[in-house]
């Protein structure tokens, strides 16, 4: 027994290293475990010029593609499909490239696809007491024959079936801190996080969803805007870590997309407010009525450009979100009829706020925070 006892003491030994090497190198079991994290207090925007540069195309594709739209607002302008198919999927890196399936189908379809539908009611004129058969131009904006402004549901559903699809499709290849950049470009943010959209007081001002969320944040470090920057903070400064910040880097992620989602649903919202606003003021002219049919077209486009993204990657359902267009008199499988909300008022506006109720539900919001979604604080607080 004497001589056999430094070979087990020796075997021990080396079991006993093993084991700690082995539980050295294992992943943090639980919260405790994580290495240490200090969040920088701003974000690390080198590199973010040139990262980015690679995505400008897609915006300015985006921006001829809207301008190109916007010409059917003018009474007696045709604008063709064929211009519009073209803006969408001309080029290599095309918007085509980058939106959902679904939400190309609903674009291009022929006869009865968004550009389809645009196209046909241009050129014409529409009032929604004395509907014509293809729809028009009523107070400088275009509707279809239902009242619906397919204008909205081009420009506003590719902020989410485009821009927000394209910008998580990125987090599962390589994931790297140009990875953070060019998601923080397709949200439309600078890295200096101005917290405005207001072009004159600063050239990189919000742009795209970073504007509506800079437009829903009351300014005191606590909204939408504020907590979305600080995650992009800490999604940037993880990924230069390396692999041993993976949580952190993961905890980030998750929070940027519930807010980005929850920034698009407040801005519904907003839309919506709006407006009940209108209809409840009274006897409604004709800027007022345009007016309403084009904030419920806003809203619908806001709101369909989630439909079949990913699951993994959003908290509303396709049922959710089905079940909201319905209310909105824009279901997404049937003619919409938006023109009732002007021309039968006192029968469809309650759905407005039953859509808003639903919507309060998916998210969780607070009755104060869908007040203060009522706001437009940039404009309200001259920043």
């Amino acid at each position: 027994m004497s001589q056999l006892y430094p070979f087990r003491r020796t075997a021990l030994l080396f079991t006993t290293g093993l084991a700690l090497v082995l539980a050295s190198c294992a992943e943090p079991q639980d919260e405790n475990l994580k290495p240490s994290f200090s969040i920088p207090l701003v974000y690390d925007s080198v590199g973010y010029r040139f990262h980015s540069e690679s995505l400008k195309p897609l915006i300015d594709q985006l921006a001829v593609l809207n301008q190109e739209v916007e010409k059917g607002n003018q009474g007696g302008v045709y604008v063709s499909e064929e211009s519009l198919n073209a803006a969408f999927t001309q080029g290599t890196f095309s918007l085509q490239s980058v939106t959902t399936p679904y939400y190309q189908s609903r674009l291009l379809a022929q006869n009865n696809g968004y550009f389809a539908e645009l196209s046909k009611a241009s050129g014409s004129y529409f009032n929604p007491f004395s509907r014509n058969w293809e729809g028009g131009v009523y107070n400088a904006l275009l509707f279809d024959e239902y009242g619906l402004e397919t204008g909205q549901l081009i420009e506003k559903g590719l902020y989410g079936a485009a821009l927000y699809n394209y910008a998580i499709s990125l987090t599962e290849g390589k994931f790297t801190p140009a990875t953070a950049d060019q998601m923080l470009f397709l949200y439309g943010a600078d890295p200096m996080f101005y917290n405005s959209d207001n072009t004159t007081l600063y050239s990189n001002a919000d742009r795209r969803m970073a504007a509506y969320a800079a437009q829903r944040d009351n300014g005191s470090g606590t909204g939408l805007y504020s907590q979305t920057r600080q995650e992009f903070i800490k999604l940037k400064a993880a990924l230069k870590e390396g692999e041993d910040y993976n949580a952190y880097r993961d905890e980030a992620l998750a929070a940027i997309k519930l807010n980005w989602e929850k920034i698009n649903a407040a801005t519904v919202i907003y839309d919506l407010h709006e407006a009940v606003l209108r209809l409840n003021s009274g006897d409604l002219n004709d800027a007022q009525r345009a007016e309403v049919m084009h904030l419920v077209s806003e809203a619908a486009g806001f709101l369909h450009g989630w439909r079949t993204i990913d699951a993994r990657h959003r908290k509303i359902t396709d049922g959710q979100i089905d079940q909201v267009l319905e209310l909105l008199n824009v279901p997404y499988d049937r003619s919409a009829a938006v023109y009732r909300f002007v021309t039968n008022a006192g029968e469809e506006l309650p759905k407005l706020m039953k859509a808003v109720g639903k919507i309060q539900g998916i998210y969780g919001f607070t009755n104060e925070e869908v007040e203060s979604f009522r706001r437009n604080y940039v404009a309200d607080q001259g920043r």
